[in-house]
């Protein structure tokens, strides 16, 4: 994870069916919190829904730091720190009552819905996305 703050910050409910018979949040449910605080980004930031543009995740890393408890409070933090020509790197923090719970990258790679083929990052998604991160 590169060094800076985190540009934008969303709040995670979680549910019974998330918790494991250890009483923390269930590790592969860490992806689902995640995917959350990307629609928000892609939602709040860029102002777009993630349903009404072609993307595809190319990839995804979760470094898991402590567990969750099943009454944690639990927020996503996110940022972009730099972009490809079509791909999109995300890193989060998954935070349970305000501490470090996990550390996460992804890479969302924007794709022509008709040929499947990558296609650059508009100029205005740059635009609001470098602003953010200011």
């Amino acid at each position: 994870m590169s060094d800076g703050s985190y540009e934008y910050e969303v709040g995670i409910d979680s549910r019974l069916r998330d918790i494991d018979f250890m009483g923390h949040v269930n590790n592969a449910i860490y992806a689902t919190f995640l995917e959350e605080a990307r629609q928000g980004y892609f939602t709040d930031v860029i102002g777009v829904s993630l349903v009404d543009v072609g993307t595809v995740l190319a990839n995804l890393e979760i470094d898991y730091v402590r567990p969750i408890e099943a009454d944690s409070d639990i927020t996503v933090a996110v940022r972009v720190p730099e972009l490809g020509t079509s791909s999109l790197p995300m890193e989060y923090e998954i935070r349970a009552d305000g501490e470090r719970a996990a550390t996460a990258r992804t890479v969302q790679v924007l794709i022509d819905r008709e040929t499947e083929r990558s296609q650059p990052i508009p100029s205005e998604w740059r635009t609001r996305i470098t602003a953010a991160g200011d």
